[in-house]
């Protein structure tokens, strides 16, 4: 897994995800899912391009099934934009590299300036 990529669990999601200090993607995934395997470079790539500014993690869905029933994630992969603690958009299926980079932009353009 790439360095910019965190691992999420059932354990350590409210820490890493839900009181973290910036936005947080989570992307909902398990080894045997062929377009989880096709979406993993795109969330990778968009993991270092948003390196500071965006936090981004996989979860395995079937080494934590708590969570993505939390979520009611019912087909993988999905992606969860968290800010503040609150889903700010979902992804389910295979998206492009450029149409995931838009969704996450709309969101990370709006940051206040202190």
């Amino acid at each position: 897994m790439a360095a910019n990529l965190a691992v999420f669990t059932d354990a350590n999601f409210e820490a890493e995800v839900l009181k973290a200090d910036q936005p947080v993607l989570v992307d909902f995934w398990a080894a045997w899912c062929g377009p989880c395997r096709q979406i993993a470079p795109h969330v990778e790539a968009v993991a270092g391009e948003l390196a500071g500014r965006l936090k981004v993690g996989k979860l395995d869905v079937d080494d934590n099934p708590r969570t993505a029933m939390n979520y009611h994630v019912q087909g993988i992969p999905t992606l969860l934009l968290f800010k503040n603690g609150k889903v700010e958009e979902q992804i389910v299926g295979y998206v492009n590299k450029d149409a995931l980079r838009r969704t996450l932009d709309r969101h990370l353009q709006a940051a206040p300036v202190h």
